[in-house]
């Protein structure tokens, strides 16, 4: 996917406590580095994360599937861009993509897809998005409801 398609990609640097005997980062960290652009991405439609969008809603959202593809290697000190995107909303579930970006690189190092759901946190039992959130992600993509995949 095209790097402009991406509306959220922070930046940042490769720390040495996140690199390993191979001289490369360690493979769970790309995972913190998605979760970094996902907290940015919250802040970005105005619900940081968790007050924003569980005092709001009454709901939480819940990490369903994660699936990573790895295909180079980010080193220490390296400047990352996580580029972030909705993908897709369903009826309870939302579907965030990414990509990680050397800062200079048209190749990403990482693709990686997260799927979550929407839940009442008491009973934990999958609760339809709320049309508000829906409105802010769609705002915030610049898409029109026919342009997303639609609810499942």
């Amino acid at each position: 996917m095209p790097r402009a398609d991406f509306v959220c990609a922070p930046r940042l640097r490769v720390r040495w406590a996140e690199v390993d005997m191979q001289k490369i980062v360690f493979n769970g960290h790309y995972l913190t580095y998605i979760d970094t652009a996902i907290a940015e991405y919250w802040r970005a439609i105005g619900l940081p994360y968790p007050h924003g969008y569980v005092e709001r809603y009454a709901n939480d959202v819940y990490l369903r599937k994660a699936t990573v593809d790895y295909l180079g290697s980010a080193r220490y000190d390296d400047q990352l861009d996580v580029c972030c995107r909705v993908a897709r909303l369903g009826r309870s579930s939302m579907t965030f993509s990414f990509e990680i970006y050397r800062e200079s690189e048209e190749q990403p190092l990482v693709t990686a897809d997260l799927v979550y759901v929407n839940a009442d946190p008491s009973s934990m039992k999958a609760a339809p998005l709320p049309d508000d959130l829906r409105a802010r992600v769609l705002g915030y993509e610049k898409l029109t409801p026919s342009t997303t995949v639609p609810p499942a």
